[in-house]
């Protein structure tokens, strides 16, 4: 049933939307996208807002199933494609770690290291979702250091989430490069649709670009 409910990707180059796409390339499923240059504003656009009011990237539609938000979209077609072995299923041992790092991504670490980047107080460690910056790099390092991958030897489509975000967390300096976390982004870096996604979300990007400079300039 599920091969034949199509898959439309809501996408836009060189953002979060990026690591969904190559989820999907790593599921080996044949999808659709959807493009929304976000440098001309189309994600603030009523047709998008209708599907994200929040005007964000990525949204996965299945069918009749839409899904936004990033964990929420790697669990769901993680475990929508279960031949593919990106998730352990339900009753897999491994099961509770791979939840947690899908879910410390997204409630802690954006929060901890946007509140960094902005000099704000994050109140006490009883107050935060992170408790605090150090702790949390502190033990993502020690999961990596143990590694290969966020659950030892075994890929997971966590490891795409984690790996895609700290190349461009670094990247920016956001985060500083330990070198735990240089070894898994080269790890991660080195799949083969990382590095075509990667390519092709470059061009695009570029496209985007042009075609929003050539709108200010007949503004």
């Amino acid at each position: 049933m599920t091969k034949t409910r199509p898959i439309t990707l809501f996408y836009s180059p060189q953002t979060r939307a990026t690591g969904a796409r190559i989820l999907l390339e790593e599921l080996k499923v044949p999808y659709e996208l959807h493009v929304l240059n976000m440098k001309a504003g189309e994600q603030r656009q009523p047709a998008y807002l209708a599907i994200n009011p929040l005007g964000k990237v990525p949204a996965v539609r299945v069918g009749d199933t839409l899904v936004t938000e990033q964990g929420a979209i790697y669990l769901y077609l993680a475990d929508l494609f279960p031949e593919a072995g990106l998730a352990p299923d339900l009753t897999d041992p491994d099961r509770g770690a791979y939840l947690r790092w899908l879910f410390i991504y997204g409630s802690c670490f954006e929060p901890a290291v946007i509140d960094r980047f902005m000099k704000r107080e994050p109140g006490s460690m009883n107050e935060t979702p992170y408790a605090s910056y150090a702790s949390l790099i502190d033990m993502l390092e020690t999961a990596l250091t143990k590694g290969p991958y966020l659950l030892g030897e075994r890929f997971t489509a966590a490891d795409l989430l984690w790996g895609i975000a700290l190349r461009w967390t670094t990247m920016f300096g956001l985060v500083e490069a330990r070198p735990a976390f240089q070894a898994y982004m080269e790890r991660i870096s080195s799949r083969e649709a990382v590095q075509r996604v990667s390519a092709e979300d470059a061009a695009l990007a570029a496209e985007h670009q042009a075609a929003a400079d050539r709108i200010v300039s007949a503004s």
